[in-house]
This record gives structure tokens, sequence and C-alpha cells, in this order.
């Protein structure tokens, strides 16, 4: 009888499993789909554009194509990212949700090129 009760037991915990994985794929899947992208470029030690404009409470990526003609580093203490972007390449770096506020981010190989996350 123990033996019966456990298969029994086993499609359920299968059908909860399975119920459980969609409702996470699908939070994902929207959470994808509410992701604002941002671009911008690195070239001659300066962010084209200079100021980003986010919605708030929505979350970024944010593409870096860099453009210099030596490595850089995207980096942000506001926001809590640092990603090394190297010379032609792009990277993308992702942010969290934020609220209204500005945002400073720089190119941590050369400090004086600075830019702004806005979020109104």
């Amino acid at each position: 009888m123990i033996a019966k009760a456990r298969t029994g037991l086993a499609p359920r915990l299968l059908a909860s499993a399975i119920l459980a994985s969609a409702l996470v794929l699908s939070a994902s899947a929207v959470r994808a789909e509410d992701t604002v992208t941002l671009s911008i470029t690195l070239k001659d030690h300066k962010f084209d554009p200079a100021e980003l404009h986010a919605p708030p409470g929505k979350p970024i990526a944010i593409r870096v194509k860099n453009l210099n003609d030596i490595v850089s580093e995207f980096e942000s203490s506001d926001l809590h990212f640092e990603k090394i972007v190297a010379v032609g390449k792009e990277v993308t770096v992702y942010v969290r949700p934020q609220q209204p506020g500005k945002y400073k981010f720089f190119d941590d190989f050369h400090q004086d090129t600075e830019g702004y996350l806005v979020v109104p």
C-alpha cells in the first residue's frame, strides 16, 4: 500500500514542478519585454550621447560600443556595475529598475569621460 501511495504522489509532484517552471519562465518573459534598451558609444574618450533617459521602474539594458583606440571600462558606482569594453566591441550592461534621479557613469580608465542616466 505504501508503494501505491508513492506512485500516486510522483505524478502530482511532477505536475507541480512543471507548473512552477512555467510560472517562472512566463515571469522572466514579461520582464524581458519590459526591459528598456539604450545604446551609447565611446569615441574620442567621450560618451555619445552623454545623457541617456529611461522611465522609472523598468529594467534597463545599456549597449555600449567602444570606438576608442584603447580598451575602456564602463562603470557606475551609482548603478553598481563595471564592464570592460574591448576596442571595436560592444557589451550590454543590465541595470535594475531605478527611481527618478540622475545617475553618473564613467570610463574608469579615463575618469574625465562621464555621462548620466536620467530617470524622470
